[in-house]
């Protein structure tokens, strides 16, 4: 009879040997060989009329192996069950060579197994308000107000080819290379076409573009071209890091390859209601004010977002949870569709251990709280977001609506992503009621410069 043994060997880390007796696994073996001559097409026998003694002559190896790994699985998993273990992914084989199976000398075997345990742990972080978190409040001014005014002036607008550049709002058709300080293009150097606004570059930059026209050149550093943050899309976009000082100070020669000007919208109510359908907006002072609440609820939602962030990475670094390192670094190696080395392993499991701690808080969370998602409120989401994307198109009466929405909710991707999309959203909300929150104040242009906030642990 087969029995199964457990000893520890390490941290959370444990082996599990099966031993299998002949009585184990032959009764399976005489049975799928005779399953097999049923079935096997061997040329001068009919099918199923194939003698045993030829099946295992030509095929017993591969079946006793086969019947005796099966019966290995079946004694392993039903030990896991039976004893409730938590376990990370599957046992790894701790047998480093193939064992020497013979069906024609049938003996006992011992296979042995390595396993990593889930550990006990508590959420320490969510206790008695022990974490005090900032929720910031970006002030909307009137200069955000009038920046959005003014990019969808310009989106609705329509566009003209004038000869020369003559105003900030020019959008101009570029074309970079490098080139020495006096414009002596480099050969192997870099070559990239893009489209700007000259408001995009700095004043002194602007004043020599006025008056230019198509193959007009000039000469420029990136560096002091445009402000900080337009200088990090511009050497993102030439390939480089946002922050690569050195690249900042490469030269280049600009090419016009084209003029354009978008003549604005006009600020009047046709406008206003293409801006937004539907709703009843005919003054210039009730679409600023408009825009004002919806650039405050975008704020808003990046706020939110940035501490439920801060809030994760509380959760994460700062809840002790021991695991089996060594263990889980193996199964890295082995675990996957594709086997990797120790090296490629070890330089993984930083990443792979912070989104194992986050998985294995989660679940505990949603679990012992019942967080749940129901499958209505999973379908008024997907309607939310159909509505969302398609507008007015997508009204509650549109008859496709329905049928829409039914195809959507068949789709098992579809709706595993919203499942995962909204129960993670319900833990956080429920997480943030369990933290102390502070309420600050600050400028659009300070939130998006906050540090990211990051603890560390030892593992």
């Amino acid at each position: 009879m087969a029995t199964v043994t457990r000893e520890n060997i390490g941290l959370l880390n444990d082996k599990i040997t099966v031993k299998l007796s002949q009585e184990d696994y032959l009764p399976n073996f005489d049975k799928a060989v005779k399953q097999f001559s049923k079935q096997a097409n061997i040329p001068g026998f009919r099918k199923g009329m194939v003698p045993a003694g030829m099946v295992k002559k030509m095929h017993g190896q591969a079946i006793f192996g086969d019947e005796i790994l099966k019966t290995v699985e079946k004694e392993l998993m039903g030990y896991v069950q039976n004893e409730k273990l938590e376990i990370f992914g599957q046992p790894l084989s701790l047998d480093k060579e193939a064992k020497n199976l013979d069906f024609n000398a049938p003996a006992e075997y011992a296979f042995e197994f390595e396993v990593g345990l889930k550990p006990a742990f508590d959420v320490t972080p969510l206790d008695n308000n022990k974490t005090t978190l900032t929720r910031y409040k970006v002030a909307v001014s009137d200069e955000m107000v009038e920046d959005e005014v003014n990019r969808l002036q310009l989106k609705g607008g329509k566009t003209t080819e004038p000869e020369t550049i003559t105003s900030e709002d020019n959008v101009i058709n570029v074309k970079f290379e490098e080139a020495d300080a006096k414009g002596n293009v480099i050969e192997g150097g870099i070559v990239k076409e893009n489209a700007l606004l000259v408001k995009y570059f700095t004043p002194s930059i602007q004043e020599q573009l006025m008056g230019k026209k198509i193959d007009d050149t000039i000469v420029f550093q990136l560096a002091t071209s445009f402000d900080e943050q337009r200088l990090g899309w511009i050497l993102k976009d030439l390939g480089f890091a946002t922050d690569d000082k050195e690249a900042a100070q490469k030269y280049f020669k600009l090419t016009i390859t084209k003029v354009g000007l978008i003549e604005k919208r006009e600020l009047n109510e046709e406008f206003f209601k293409e801006v937004y359908p539907g709703e009843e907006i005919t003054t210039e002072e009730a679409f600023r004010a408009k825009l004002k609440e919806e650039i405050g609820k975008y704020w808003d939602s990046e706020s939110r977002n940035h501490l439920h962030n801060d809030l994760f990475e509380v959760l994460v670094h700062e809840t002790p949870i021991d695991l089996p390192k060594d263990f889980l670094k193996r199964w890295l190696q082995v675990g996957g569709e594709k086997p990797k080395t120790a090296e490629e392993a070890e330089k993984e499991y930083p990443s792979f251990d912070h989104q194992l701690r986050w998985t294995l808080i989660s679940d505990k969370l949603v679990k012992e709280n019942k967080l749940d998602v129901s499958f209505d409120e999973l379908k008024d989401n997907a309607k939310q977001k159909v509505l969302g994307y398609y507008g007015a198109a997508a009204s509650d009466g549109a008859e496709w609506l329905d049928s829409y929405l039914d195809r959507l909710l068949q789709d098992e991707k579809f709706v595993d992503q919203t499942y995962r999309e909204m129960i993670t959203t319900k833990l956080f909300d429920w997480a943030e009621a369990k933290v102390k929150v502070t309420e600050e104040e600050i400028k659009a242009e300070d939130f998006v410069n906050l540090p990211h906030k990051h603890h560390h642990h030892e593992h």
